[in-house]
């Protein structure tokens, strides 16, 4: 296996460009192969869940043509996909798989849509259910409720109340509401339970806004989508800078001095989680935002502050709060973060393994994670990465206690941000 040996660090400093947030990237590929007219695409990112979903449309008939290092022109398809056939292989990338599972089983077709084993074991029923409340033909096939997929033609049925569960993933939600626009009728979508993850729904809905769909919500209850409305091309789009990447660095900087700048996201994001700065604040770090960037120092004085948070509104950055916990002054404690369990990895049961490596202790729940950090973190200690690109990214951090960390299979990190540890060693000492 590779691996990466970080030096002990002590000090972060300096500016990041942040990489093209992947869940606006994929969205907006989505959004433009099946809008009227020609999308110019600047600052996509690239990664491997980006080109999963390329490589998809592209083998649908899309027309996609790359005008620069990180910019495409797409020329939408809004009466339906070219290639009625197609056999389709999705990597490990959520944001390809649940939306592109929605809109071709609404395209008339027979697809084929896998992936790599743990995509197989990553939940897709309670979105399947929901597509076939409006007549979609899908067979699982492999285990019940879990890809790989086979979609076939079907009579659909728009219109009316669909269900589906809110609690495991929303990207279930916004893989229905990316793809009933193209029916053409007035339909509603109602969440049963509560809805996690509702900031990802918000980067949804505008998207959707911004190539001309408008979506009537009630609450984070009940949506529909009034009939007649269709996807029109908005010209130019520009994707934002990650700001679950800017977690890290954000992060870095609140613990190593500062200060670190992320540029590319800021208050006028419409991600949700640049709220991961309002926790950091809430730590104790000195935060200051702009339009387009964020900056991130240390405490004044002391140490982070410990922490009992719920992260139901931000699950993937707060695991940079997770290894964060090893430089608090007190016990801490993540909240509502059921959905760690069905991501790349079991993160909860990961991110409890490696942070014990540490010398931390440790205590997990279903839905829940403790962690105490101990006086000294233990030098030497062998991070494993479960081909999960976030756990190889937040363990960088630890080094920032002057210890050594072993980082093993660095390069999962392409999944989202290939060059990560590059410009992590540039504001980095």
């Amino acid at each position: 296996m590779e691996y990466l040996d970080l030096s002990p660090l002590h000090t972060a400093q300096g500016t990041v460009r942040l990489p093209g947030s992947k869940s606006i990237s994929n969205r907006t590929l989505l959004l433009a192969a099946l809008a009227d007219g020609v999308t110019e695409i600047r600052d996509l990112l690239a990664s491997d869940d980006t080109d999963r979903m390329l490589d998809a449309l592209r083998l649908l008939g899309v027309q996609i043509e790359k005008t620069g290092e990180r910019d495409y022109r797409v020329t939408g398809a809004p009466q339906g996909f070219a290639s009625k056939d197609a056999d389709l292989f999705l990597g490990n990338a959520g944001t390809a798989f649940r939306p592109l599972t929605a809109a071709l089983a609404l395209a008339g077709g027979s697809y084929k849509l896998h992936g790599v084993p743990r995509m197989h074991e990553r939940p897709i029923g309670d979105l399947v259910e929901g597509l076939r409340q409006i007549g979609a033909n899908i067979e699982y096939l492999g285990n019940e409720g879990f890809p790989p997929l086979q979609i076939r033609p079907a009579s659909i049925r728009p219109g009316g109340v669909v269900h589906i569960k809110g609690n495991v993933s929303s990207q279930f939600l916004t893989a229905l509401l990316m793809a009933l626009p193209t029916t053409g009728v007035e339909t509603t979508v109602e969440v049963i339970g509560e809805l996690i993850s509702k900031p990802y729904i918000e980067i949804t809905l505008r998207l959707m806004a911004q190539f001309g769909v408008q979506v009537q919500r009630e609450g984070w209850q009940r949506f529909t989508i009034p009939g007649g409305q269709r996807y029109v091309s908005p010209g130019t789009l520009f994707v934002e800078g990650d700001a679950s990447s800017a977690s890290y660095f954000l992060a870095a900087g609140a613990i190593g001095g500062g200060p670190v700048r992320v540029e590319g996201v800021g208050r006028n994001s419409i991600q949700g989680d640049v709220a991961f700065a309002q926790a950091l604040e809430a730590l104790g770090a000195r935060i200051t935002m702009g339009e387009n960037w964020i900056e991130a120092r240390a405490p004044a004085a002391g140490r982070l502050r410990a922490f009992d948070m719920d992260f139901n509104h931000i699950p993937d950055a707060a695991m940079t709060l997770a290894v964060a916990a090893l430089f608090c002054d007190g016990p801490c404690r993540l909240r509502n973060i059921a959905s760690w369990r069905v991501k790349e990895t079991d993160r909860i049961s990961a991110m409890a393994t490696e942070l014990r490596k540490l010398g931390a202790a440790v205590e997990e729940g279903a839905d829940w994670l403790g962690v105490s950090a101990p006086a000294q973190l233990l030098p030497n200690a062998a991070i494993d990465t479960y081909d999960d690109h976030r756990m190889a990214m937040c363990f960088s951090l630890a080094a920032l206690a002057g210890v050594s960390v072993r980082i093993n299979d660095p390069k999962c990190t392409a999944k989202t941000f290939p060059e990560y540890f590059d410009v992590f060693a540039r504001v980095t000492k």
